[in-house]
């Protein structure tokens, strides 16, 4: 048995060699998809951690009127964290407020000799809620609007980031679901190149084919080569695209971080490179096998 799997395995080598500029051509297309594939993935990445940060700076926010005694808005913040669809609730008393907004403009003297002439603390307390997911604030703004403390609030903020949340919530569903039709279109492709390589590796062959079973070869030696062949396409190919894939990545991470600051995609893809390799391995490892059985079936009528 260990003899015929050698075999099997060193006629698989054989045809890929035999072959020249054919495989080197069909490993190029497989190569190419798995870049394409790679490149889904870490556009995935980048699209869930830059949605991620963009969640973080959305909320609801309600202002409660000057009078509001601060055990109604302790209240109204315990009855909102029973709510299934809140992550979080922060509580900004009025202080606090001031605090925040002189931080924030210190640089400005005009509205520092403002805040310095009025008696007053001009800001309210407000409640910042966030969201599970952006879909949900419309249920926690429906809460908002049949709740029976609603007569403390001085404003709500959704209206105004209504349509942010909703074009954000948009951007999350096409964004999953372009990215896995693009995976099904690209490993199509793939599926054909390899298919007819592995087709015309069979019409090149036929005569020793027929030769081989003329002498008596198993229906598993004739076709065992061939899942070999799909099998050494897929992990070379895996492994020079992941090669490919590193300098690129190193290079273009600076230029990421910039405009989504809160990844450095060098330093993740180094962490998980073996996580990338086993995923390009696999898809195209898997992809060599389906296209070389597909065509064995097709046109090695055994």
């Amino acid at each position: 048995m260990l003899t015929t799997l050698f075999r099997i395995i060193k006629n698989g080598f054989l045809s890929f060699w035999r072959n020249g500029w054919l495989s080197m051509a069909t490993l190029s297309i497989i190569i190419l998809a798995l870049l394409v594939f790679e490149g889904i993935i870490i556009f995935n990445i980048l699209t869930k951690t830059a949605l991620t940060a963009l969640q973080d700076k959305i909320d609801i926010s309600i202002y409660f009127k000057t009078n509001t005694p601060e055990d109604e808005i302790l209240k109204t913040k315990k009855s909102l964290e029973t709510l299934a669809e809140v992550k979080n609730i922060e509580y900004i008393p009025r202080d606090k407020a001031l605090e925040i907004f002189k931080e924030r403009h210190k640089n400005d003297s005009a509205i520092s000799q403002s805040l310095e002439e009025l008696q007053d603390n001009p800001l309210l307390a407000s409640l910042n809620i966030k969201a599970h997911n952006p879909k949900e604030y419309v249920i926690i703004s429906g809460h908002l609007d049949e709740a029976s403390f609603k007569g403390w609030f001085e404003k709500v903020t959704y209206a105004q980031n209504a349509v942010v949340i909703e074009r954000l919530g948009r951007i999350i569903d096409t964004a999953q679901k372009g990215g896995l039709i693009l995976i099904i279109f690209i490993a199509l492709i793939a599926v054909l190149v390899t298919f007819n390589t592995i087709r015309l590796a069979i019409y090149s062959n036929r005569e020793e084919i027929g030769i081989m079973r003329l002498v008596g070869a198993s229906n598993s030696f004739i076709r065992g080569p061939y899942v070999v062949e799909g099998i050494i396409y897929g992990t070379i190919a895996g492994i020079i695209s992941i090669a490919i894939a590193g300098p690129v990545i190193y290079f273009a991470s600076p230029y990421i971080k910039i405009f989504i600051p809160e990844i450095n995609l060098w330093s993740y893809f180094a962490s998980h490179l073996f996580t990338f390799l086993g995923y390009q391995l696999l898809f195209g490892i898997g992809l060599g096998i389906i296209s070389s059985s597909i065509a064995i079936s097709k046109y090695l009528r055994i």
